[in-house]
């Protein structure tokens, strides 16, 4: 029993932790710090933090072979314009609803898994998507008389994708399904960084943070929706295995939305609890589907 609450605890908290993203972006967008720059510190901050922690905390060898090279840094590019993507929807449609069309992504990962690797579409999976995507439609409006920004949503959607994609790879390419999670991690984030490197023109268009509470707000990005929840995420699924701990992840868009309407004044109406239900209700479909399988 005690087992089986620790796993509780830290997936409550991977997804609770990765929902707070809004929590300390919005304030570094509200200082005038452009999304780039954002995230370039955050993926800094946190390989540095993560590096450090693996090497002499965990005593983790960071040495990688010429064949993992290349998968991970496409996994890294992934990942980081997933983020990228995301972070660039808060400018466009409110933080919570942002987070809840990207809970999407496990229903993407069935239907790319069916698609390209042969699993079976079943009515589940079909029943599923017609819930989330429904729920989606009744998100469409947001505040009071205003429709949600659709280019927007799309940005969201392709960040679902793209995170989807990021998923599909760690579990089919054979390259790196060996390597120790950690390390996979740390990786993910350093070869990430090369996105906004390279956006920002090698760092010549970087914008410096001349704020106290703004690096405060950068240095929590980097650990708590970036570290705590890597960690804490991985402890989660051994304990209690992959299906209930992305039960959990619920509780992202639940953290991002809650936070939206206490802090940053964004509106909760009928209409969007009603989406959020129904996509989450059709995300539970696929999870409970796949439990012998992901278990």
């Amino acid at each position: 029993m005690k087992k089986y609450a620790k796993g509780v605890i830290n997936g409550a908290v991977a997804a609770a932790s990765y929902g707070m993203n809004p929590l300390f972006a919005l304030p570094l967008y509200a200082g005038g710090i452009g999304v780039n720059s954002v995230l370039f510190y955050r993926y800094a901050f946190a390989a540095l933090i993560y590096g450090l922690w693996l090497k002499f905390v965990k005593k983790t060898s960071l040495k990688i072979s010429l064949n993992e090279f290349f998968p991970l840094l496409i996994l890294g590019l992934f990942f980081s314009l997933s983020s990228l993507t995301l972070f660039e929807a808060f400018k466009h449609i409110e933080a919570g609803i942002a987070c809840t069309i990207l809970f999407i992504y496990p229903v993407m990962v069935a239907v790319i898994m069916s698609l390209f690797f042969k699993e079976r579409m079943t009515k589940t999976t079909m029943s599923s998507i017609f819930l989330t995507f429904s729920g989606i439609l009744l998100l469409y409006k947001g505040k009071p008389d205003e429709n949600l920004n659709l280019h927007g949503v799309m940005i969201v959607l392709l960040s679902a994708l793209l995170y989807a994609l990021y998923i599909v790879g760690v579990k089919n390419i054979k390259a790196v399904r060996h390597i120790n999670r950690g390390k996979m991690s740390f990786y993910v984030m350093l070869f990430g960084l090369l996105v906004y490197i390279y956006n920002l023109k090698f760092c010549t268009k970087l914008q410096i943070i001349d704020k106290p509470e703004l690096w405060l707000c950068a240095v929590a990005l980097s650990i708590i929706p970036t570290i705590v929840s890597l960690e804490t995420l991985t402890v989660s699924i051994k304990l209690i295995g992959s299906t209930t701990t992305a039960i959990l992840g619920a509780l992202e868009p639940l953290t991002a939305i809650f936070i939206g309407v206490l802090l940053f004044n964004e509106h909760l109406t009928p209409r969007i609890v009603l989406g959020v239900m129904m996509v989450l209700s059709g995300v539970f479909l696929i999870v409970i589907r796949n439990q012998k399988k992901l278990n």
